[in-house]
């Protein structure tokens, strides 16, 4: 797949360390730099993400010839970049980290500057594509006449998403989808309020004011909103992940969606699995967590869009408490609730081993499980006590709890040692084995033999 990336593009800089004390001369922490990453920002943070889901990403931009175009160049390794001349200084943006929270961020030439030329290298790459991402960060690219004539010219035949700037150019007419948030579509729309209410009166002006085939309004934690002509707004949820930096989360729903699109899917589609890999982007650490010159390795989980492991991970880095608990969880019931939030009231994450159909199989025999797995492994993910979801496909949980380590290891009823081989296992790291409450007359299969009765 060969995806361009046309846009804008800046050097991020992470400066990172420890404060342990104020300065002397003013009441401000003093952090001792002990790490300094940099990467390319912008539509070049796109393009490394769309080579991060293994296509080919080209990116056609314009640079500088600074010294701090040299480092963004350095930062572009490995992509295929055709540029042209920006007549301007190059963006840095500059965060100063100290123990993983950002105390301040300082911009350099970041002032607005001239509309830049195209060459015909520039406007050549974008033929061809099986999709382009228009990524504007205000700096003038998207806004010159000629890119934007020979952008319409190919809006019939390539998906185009164009993600806005608030001091950007308007998005050409036909792009097959426009991808503000929730504060530029706000802004865009001339529309007062906050929430979905807000959102779809947004999208509805900008469907009709910029005539594109969808706009897509990114509202964060609460997922997106896709309006298309012709259709009712459609709310697409996002997976529950925990944020401390939501930088970058933008990008990688473009680059998603622009694969998606690329490949053929309908729009909603598409849009579900942007939200989704940009809640697991969130998850594993955001853009902190990206190694240079890579994105984190992608996994297909089973729900909520980010690894249970790693879930076990950040909270042990944060100095929580990991908790675990499994069953086959068959027709969730009340009995079933309460044992989990039980469980999670013991620590600062919860998550589920879940048996997988085959275990369930094995386990309660082959008219058995009624729900299947991902099913179940959604429904378990709705709960708000419950942080992840891991599938396992053993009969027992050894296996899955010597991958997971937790802490806790939490079972309902009445157990002696003896009848669970995994607490001698869960002792071997330091971690204990305890029960909660079983509420009595709760069961699947009381259930499932109430449901067969009825019909």
């Amino acid at each position: 797949m060969r995806i361009v990336v046309v846009g804008d593009v800046l050097l991020d800089t992470d400066l990172s360390g420890a404060a342990g004390r104020l300065s002397p001369d003013a009441p401000v922490p003093v952090v001792d730099i002990d790490t300094v990453r940099r990467r390319a920002g912008g539509a070049g943070l796109v393009a490394r993400m769309v080579q991060g889901e293994g296509h080919e990403a080209v990116l056609v931009t314009v640079l500088g010839d600074d010294d701090a175009a040299g480092l963004l160049r350095a930062e572009l390794d490995g992509i295929q970049v055709i540029e042209g001349h920006s007549g301007a200084p190059t963006p840095v943006k500059t965060r100063i980290r100290a123990s993983g929270q950002a105390v301040v961020r300082f911009d350099e030439g970041c002032a607005p500057p001239p509309v830049p030329d195209v060459t015909a290298g520039m406007l050549g790459a974008l033929t061809g594509a099986d999709a382009i991402i228009a990524a504007d960060y205000g700096r003038g690219l998207l806004a010159n006449p000629q890119l934007r004539e020979h952008l319409e010219s190919l809006v019939g035949s390539t998906p185009v998403i164009w993600d806005p700037h608030p001091l950007g150019g308007t998005p050409v007419a036909g792009v097959a989808a426009v991808t503000p948030n929730l504060g530029e579509a706000l802004r865009f729309a001339e529309v007062r309020g906050s929430g979905t209410q807000a959102a779809a009166a947004s999208a509805d002006t900008l469907l009709s004011r910029w005539g594109s085939a969808a706009v897509i309004v990114t509202m964060g934690e609460h997922g997106a909103l896709v309006a298309a002509a012709g259709l009712l707004p459609q709310v697409v949820p996002a997976p529950r992940v925990s944020v401390s930096d939501p930088c970058g989360a933008g990008d990688r729903f473009a680059a998603a969606l622009a694969v998606g699109l690329a490949e053929g899917e309908a729009i909603d589609t598409a849009v579900r699995r942007a939200t989704g890999a940009a809640a697991q982007f969130l998850g594993r650490g955001g853009i902190t967590a990206m190694a240079p010159g890579t994105e984190p390795a992608l996994h297909q989980l089973p729900v909520d869009g980010f690894d249970a492991l790693d879930v076990a991970r950040r909270t042990r880095e944060a100095g929580g408490t990991v908790v675990a608990t499994g069953g086959c969880f068959d027709l969730l019931h009340a009995g079933h609730a309460r044992t989990l939030a039980a469980a999670r009231a013991l620590g600062d994450c919860l998550i589920v081993c879940l048996n997988s159909d085959e275990s369930v199989r094995g386990l309660k025999g082959e008219h058995r499980p009624i729900i299947r797995q991902d099913d179940r492994a959604e429904l378990l993910s709705a709960l708000e006590c419950v942080d992840a979801v891991l599938v396992f496909s053993e009969s027992t949980p050894e296996n899955v709890l010597a991958r997971l380590q937790p802490d806790i290891w939490v079972k309902g009823g009445d157990y002696a040692a003896e009848d669970l081989p995994e607490a001698a296992l869960m002792s071997s790291w330091g971690g204990r084995t305890v029960t909660v409450p079983y509420i009595p007359a709760r069961s699947t299969t009381k259930l499932a033999a109430a449901l067969a009765r009825v019909g």
